[in-house]
């Protein structure tokens, strides 16, 4: 199972170009092939993150990541097909180098850069696992609503945590800045402050309701539409609808992941269908007109006199609509002779005698092909009689 492409790179939903950029050379220069001879799994780590950045560093291609997962990427890249992996991706390795040893990673981790001193912090994505019937699935459903535990700004404080006729102070010991230096042997490293949290502010009078939080837990209606032709997995980004951000950070996002139950008559490829129809063996010798059941009504299919017991009919388009393009998936009937477990007496005497025709067989029983070879014809036979 792929790796969400986020994690892979290290970074946050709403990361920039830039932070998405430097993240992906910072694990370039730790697994570049270059760098690990030999280490296939080094190898492997580096493939993944160069399909992650593909991908997020495509404004198109991360839109539909971020809306349906890997699933949603279809023929568009790393999710729907296998990832092209170019050992050349960072050849220049020099340039690599020379961007962090010239203050880019390393002016961040060692005192070159400040954390944000407002104090904001982004809210918590959140995920809700949705059952869908096998028909809303295919046909989409238009109003789905849900009752959304998660985290709020709270009313009485308006989101600032603080007493009314309070506000936040900046903290002593950070002096806002959120950070904290720490010398190891040469290097100077900024760790986030143990007073404030990294927040840069402190809250001197916590608000009674929400304790200092500034968010309080709730059950929120959110609602939205589930696209045609979803599938088990399928991911929906619902964005700004997760928690909500601390010391007015923005909220997150809900991700709804979709289970779809099962039908008994079809099975699901993709965007095609599956059917098993067993067909009266009649029907297959004589040829005629079968009447199919499909998703979307009946449809009228035409067999040849002579059609296999194993053949498959393909009914195009009447499969799952695609998520990503136009049209449907189409639907394939996988015909099956239907063998009667009880005749009446006279479908078995008409069977019985269907069968002696094939076998050669006489009214009695005799086998009139092996009789015409001693006697020639029925009527040669009884003119012989009477000589």
């Amino acid at each position: 199972m792929k790796r969400d492409y986020y994690e892979v790179l290290g970074i946050s939903k709403d990361a920039g170009s830039d932070e998405l950029k430097k993240a992906y050379r910072k694990l370039a220069m730790e697994l570049h092939p270059d760098r690990n001879p030999g280490n296939k799994e080094a190898e492997e780590k580096f493939k993944e993150a160069a399909e992650a950045y593909s991908v997020l560093s495509d404004a198109e291609k991360r839109k539909l990541y971020d809306q349906y997962g890997h699933a949603g990427l279809g023929g568009a890249g790393g999710g729907g097909q296998q990832f092209q992996f170019d050992p050349n991706q960072f050849a220049d390795f020099e340039d690599i180098l020379g961007s962090f040893f010239g203050g880019g990673l390393f002016g961040d981790l060692f005192g070159g850069g400040r954390r944000r001193a407002s104090g904001e912090e982004r809210g918590s994505d959140l995920q809700y696992n949705l059952k869908l019937s096998f028909k809303d699935a295919i046909f989409g459903k238009e109003a789905v609503e849900l009752a959304i535990p998660r985290l709020e700004g709270c009313e009485t404080c308006h989101g600032s945590g603080c007493e009314a006729g309070t506000r936040p102070e900046t903290c002593p010991q950070c002096r806002g800045a959120g950070q904290v230096a720490m010398r190891q042997g040469f290097f100077q490293m900024l760790t986030p402050c143990p007073r404030c949290e990294g927040r840069g502010r402190i809250i001197p009078k916590p608000c009674r309701e929400c304790k200092g939080e500034g968010r309080v837990h709730k059950k929120s209606k959110v609602s939205f539409k589930v696209p045609a032709g979803v599938d088990r997995g399928t991911r929906l980004r619902l964005q700004n609808q997760g928690e909500s951000g601390r010391s007015g950070g923005r909220a997150g996002d809900l991700y709804i992941v979709f289970d779809v139950e099962q039908d008994p008559r079809y099975e699901r490829d993709g965007s095609d269908l599956h059917r098993r129809l067993e067909i009266q063996w009649p029907l297959l010798v004589t040829g005629g007109t079968l009447e199919a059941e499909t998703p979307y009504g009946t449809e009228k299919v035409k067999l040849a006199a002579g059609t296999p017991g194993d053949h498959v009919v393909k009914l195009v388009n009447a499969g799952v609509p695609r998520l990503q393009g136009s049209g449907r998936g189409d639907l394939f009937l996988h015909l099956r002779v239907a063998v009667p477990k009880s005749l009446t007496a006279e479908q078995r005497e008409l069977v019985e005698k269907l069968r002696r025709s094939f076998d050669g067989e006489s009214e009695d029983g005799q086998d009139e092909g092996f009789l015409a070879k001693v006697f020639g014809s029925e009527k040669g036979a009884k003119k012989k009689g009477k000589s």
